[in-house]
Order: structure tokens, then C-alpha cells, then sequence
């Protein structure tokens, strides 16, 4: 099944480089990107494809099951605009093109070396295509859970990653709802990861895209979750909606002592054993504790604090939060 997959996302790739990338990189008098092209379409193709999977299965599901009525709808447009950016927009795109050749410099290196990355395939003579996918993606998926933490921990990552938990309408499309900086952190830190255990660059592509396919579900206005024993093997919507819970996901607490529950990215195994892990029947309301109106000593009345309501406003206002938030304590 993977390599019937595989192929007919290979004759893709190819259709599609062949009639309308390759012709635009030269029309463009980018001639010398060529072969870096065809392999961005491959990034391009897949994010298509998630795209419409998302529109065709869980746009349906949360206007059947919705969590709860979304009060700003342009907050949702938002974060539709930072899932183009990043499944089939600029911002993969300049990732792509700056940091894949770092890493094939980097592997390069190791290989002039003599240090070669481990091989699962090499560890464990005859293991399947799909043992080593899942092999693969539980390795990952470990260190993705250590990123998370540390964005809870360290302070002045946390005002990046803030920009993610302020979201109030959380909806499909709010995985990507990120600091660009943070995302940039990631990718590089997931690839080195990646680089080092062996996967191929075919491989990494598949297992991002499982990735966040699932995220997105994760993230959906969905009344849904996976039972008692599901909800152990596989981080559901109302696992993870306890993570971006007011007073619950990251305050619980408080920052700069790990605080907060529910970081596992895909597998709840890491919150169980390493103490993180909330599970609750509850769907609780979204966002930052400092978000909410409030009462100061003199009983006067003060607004939330404001993350911004557009892209730009809230990629300048993450900035300013992790140079206010380094080196002080924050609640």
C-alpha cells in the first residue's frame, strides 16, 4: 500500500513539474533551481492534497459536531491564511529552498566524515516499509513532544508559542497558527532530527504530511474523542483542546517550570511517562488566562491582553512578547 502510494505520488509529482512548475522556474530565469524545484513540488503537491482532505472531512464534521459556535469568524479566515502559507505558500517554500540545502551540506560532510547517521533498515535487517514508516514516526514524534515542552518552559519561547494557545475560535485550521520564527526553530530542529536518524528525504515528506493531517484533527471544533483506551494511544481533539485550555494547557503552573499538561504531539505515551498527561471529559473554552478582562487592586476594570487579530499584528506582537517575557517570570 505504501509504494502504491508512493508511485502514483511520484507520477503526480512528475505530471505536475513537468506542466507547470518546470515551465514557470525558467520562464522566471530560475534555470539553475531546477532540480530543487522538482523536489518542491513534491512539498507542493502533498499540501495540495492535505488541503482537500481537510475541506472534504473535517469542515463537514465541525459543522455536525462542533465544540462550540464561532463568535469571529475572521479569526478563523486567519488561521486559514497561515495553513496556505505554510502547505502550499511562501513560507515552505523558503524553508525548502534555505534549508534543504543546509542539510544535504551537512550530510555531505558527515559522510566526508566517515560519520553516517543510523539506518533502521541496517538495525533491524528485514524490517518492512511500513514498520519502518512507524518506527520512524514514534522516534519523531518523541523528540517533536521535548520541542513542545521546552516552548512551555523557556519564557521567551513562550512568548512566540503563545501566539498558538490565543486562539479563542480554535478550529481545523489552527495548528498552523504559529510564530514564524517558532516554525522556523522547528523545522530546522525536526530535519536535524530526521538527518540524523537516517529517514529518507521521500519518507520525511509522508511522515510530515501524517503529521499534520493528524494535528489538524487535533485542533478541529469537534466534538470528538477516542475513548478510554483510544484516547492513550492517540492524541484526539479533546485530549489536545485540555492543552490549549484556559487556566488548564499552559497555566497551570505558570511558565518557566513546565507546567500545563498534554504536550504529546501524536502519541499520549510521553505525557503518561514523563507525569504531563490530563485526560478529561470535558471541552473546555480556549485560550490565555491574560486574554480575559480583569479586575485590578482598585477594583478598576482592565482589558485582556491583546495578541493581535491579523497576521502582521501578531507576528510583531509575538516578538515583542519574547523580549518582554525573557527573563522575568510570567503567569
Amino acid at each position: 500500500m505504501m509504494q502504491l502510494f508512493s508511485d502514483w505520488l511520484g507520477m503526480a509529482q512528475g505530471w505536475l513539474f513537468e506542466s507547470v512548475v518546470q515551465p514557470l522556474v525558467f520562464q522566471l530565469g530560475l534555470g539553475e533551481f531546477v532540480e530543487e524545484s522538482f523536489e518542491g513540488t513534491e512539498w507542493l503537491l502533498i499540501g495540495a492534497l492535505e488541503l482537500l482532505l481537510l475541506f472534504l472531512v473535517l469542515r463537514p464534521l465541525e459543522a455536525l459536531l462542533p465544540v462550540h459556535r464561532i463568535s469571529d469568524p475572521r479569526a478563523r479566515w486567519n488561521d486559514f491564511l497561515y495553513t496556505l502559507l505554510h502547505r502550499i505558500g511562501l513560507f515552505s517554500l523558503l524553508v525548502f529552498f534555505t534549508l534543504d540545502p543546509l542539510m544535504d551540506a551537512l550530510a555531505a560532510q558527515l559522510r566526508f566524515e566517515s560519520l553516517h547517521p543510523l539506518n533502521l533498515e541496517s538495525l533491524l535487517p528485514g524490517i518492512s516499509p511500513l514498520a519502518s514508516f512507524l518506527v520512524y514516526l514514534v522516534v519523531l514524534d518523541f523528540f517533536d513532544y521535548w520541542y513542545h515542552r521546552a516552548e512551555h518552559h523557556f519564557n521567551w519561547w513562550w512568548g512566540l508559542h503563545g501566539l498558538h494557545h490565543s486562539q479563542q475560535n480554535m478550529n481545523l485550521w489552527s495548528d498552523n497558527r504559529n510564530h514564524l520564527l517558532d516554525d522556523l526553530l522547528r523545522d530546522i530542529y525536526m530535519a536535524l532530527i530526521a538527518l540524523f536518524i537516517g529517514v529518507e528525504p521521500a519518507q520525511y515528506v509522508v511522515l510530515v504530511s501524517v503529521s499534520r493531517i493528524l494535528q489538524s484533527l487535533q485542533h478541529a471544533n469537534v466534538r470528538i474523542h477516542f475513548g478510554w483506551l483510544g484516547e492513550r494511544l492517540l492524541v484526539s481533539p479533546r485530549y489536545h483542546r485540555h492543552h490549549h485550555a484556559i487556566g488548564h494547557g499552559h497555566e497551570s503552573h505558570g511558565a518557566g517550570t513546565l507546567g500545563g499538561c498534554n504536550f504529546a504531539v501524536l502519541l499520549p505515551i510521553w505525557d503518561i511517562l514523563f507525569g504531563t498527561a490530563r485526560f478529561t471529559s470535558e471541552f473546555a473554552a480556549t485560550g490565555i488566562r491574560d486574554q480575559l478582562p480583569h479586575t485590578d487592586a482598585q477594583g478598576r476594570q482592565i482589558a485582556g491582553r491583546d495578541y493581535g487579530s491579523g497576521f502582521w499584528a501578531q507576528q510583531w506582537l509575538g516578538l515583542k512578547r519574547m523580549v518582554e517575557y525573557a527573563g522575568k517570570d510570567v503567569v
